[in-house]
């Protein structure tokens, strides 16, 4: 690869776990300001998908989408040992290459209380102890045993710097990873967001919806578009009644991964439209500064940037366990304890603590209630008593839930921290 091009400082390699538009709208905030070193991203699926629709944030998109995975694999590592620095938003694999490459890297995480341990967090710092460097298949070996939320954990400990976004939880389990006497430098931080777009849709103009209803990226390591959506088909029966039993909403925006690349539609009713597409980021976050009234899949990345434009949103139902865990962790605001919840609908109903598990059930749920006429009538009518409240919360009410979550979920700048890490000059 040979060393940057000529006015850059490094060549840095960037990827983000191929999980919904979280992570990779991460990567985006975090590279955006790094202008003054070569960008490079790689990666496939639904983050390759929001790094090419967000290109300008990267000098180069690598997509390794449609290769084989010998091929993926041979790209990606002659990307990371023709690197200066490597960055990876919660890619265990990206930084499992990094450290056979003896690349320094950087692991950011906005999830890291999250993850589950089946193991004592020593057992795994010893195995990262002892992983062989001769070359990724017998590193990836030697952590064989480990789930995949413990090899997210396990990236932390290989990882050069660790940068994690404050959330409840946090601070406990980085005292657990002190407690360990070694492993990475570790960083907490705020809001991983762009600052710079935010501040540009600071001054916005009247707004051209009435209602806005992010979806986020939704693809992961169950849903799809066309598998394993019954989410999506719920919504998609919802939105004419949202329309019917919502005369207010007549101009309603529902943005999010399941509309991108020829995908996108517009449903009408009782003289109302919603309008179904995927937006760059940052005319999302236009959108977001403009339009008064917000309904949000409980992601934390579009929850913080929500919080940064003084928008307080009504959560929607859970998509997979991760925002089963976020509402759970923020029942004590007001944000967390008016969202809208399956258990809602069918109280008592059963969700395995578990990501993978728990996500299932909770396709198996969506799946019945659209199919059931009883169950769908009380989505609806559930759905609505929360909109209802929602919709009467006076300025006053609404600013004070934003403030309860900046107060809680608030930190270092990330970008003080990247500065810190890499050298990078601040932006004038």
């Amino acid at each position: 690869m040979g060393r940057p091009a000529e006015g850059c400082d490094m060549r840095i390699v960037m990827g983000a776990q191929n999980c919904g538009f979280g992570p990779v709208s991460e990567l985006v905030a975090v590279s955006r300001p790094l202008g003054g070193h070569e960008r490079v991203f790689v990666g496939d699926g639904v983050a390759a998908v929001f790094a090419r629709r967000n290109a300008d944030a990267f000098d180069t998109v690598h997509d390794t989408g449609g290769m084989t995975r010998k091929a993926a694999a041979e790209v990606t590592d002659d990307l990371v040992r023709g690197s200066d620095h490597v960055i990876s938003v919660m890619d265990a694999e990206l930084v499992l290459r990094s450290v056979v490459a003896r690349r320094p890297v950087t692991m950011v995480d906005s999830l890291f209380s999250f993850w589950q341990l089946t193991q004592p967090l020593a057992g795994i710092h010893e195995r990262c102890a002892t992983l062989p460097l001769s070359g990724f298949p017998a590193a990836d070996q030697h952590l064989g045993g480990l789930s995949p939320h413990e090899r997210v954990v396990a990236a932390h400990l290989l990882a050069t710097h660790s940068v994690v976004q404050n959330f409840p939880g946090v601070a406990e389990r980085a005292r657990e990873f002190a407690a360990l006497g070694v492993g990475p430098r570790m960083h907490r931080t705020g809001s991983i967001t762009d600052s710079e777009g935010l501040r540009a849709v600071a001054c916005v103009p009247a707004p051209e919806h009435d209602l806005l209803v992010n979806v986020g990226g939704f693809k992961n390591f169950l849903l799809d578009f066309g598998v394993n959506d019954d989410y999506m088909r719920l919504l998609h029966r919802w939105l004419p009644d949202l329309l019917r039993d919502w005369p207010r909403f007549r101009r309603v925006l529902v943005c999010g991964g399941p509309f991108g690349e020829g995908r996108e539609q517009t449903v009408s009713a009782a003289g109302g439209t919603a309008d179904c597409r995927l937006l760059r980021q940052r005319e999302l976050l236009q959108v977001a500064a403009s339009t008064p009234d917000q309904l949000l899949a409980p992601g934390l990345t579009a929850l913080h940037e929500s919080i940064a434009l003084g928008r307080l949103p009504l959560a929607i139902h859970e998509q997979h366990y991760a925002h089963v865990f976020t509402m759970r962790a923020l029942h004590g605001t007001r944000f967390g304890r008016m969202g809208s919840r399956f258990s809602d609908v069918v109280p008592g109903h059963p969700l395995p603590e578990d990501d993978l598990a728990g996500t299932v059930a909770l396709v198996e749920l969506a799946g019945r209630i659209r199919n059931d006429e009883e169950l769908y009538a009380r989505y609806r009518r559930t759905f609505n008593e929360r909109i209802e409240h929602y919709v009467s919360l006076t300025p006053p009410q609404r600013q004070h839930g934003v403030e309860e979550l900046a107060a809680l979920l608030g930190g270092e700048a990330v970008h003080d921290v990247m500065t810190g890490i890499l050298g990078t000059p601040r932006a004038a």
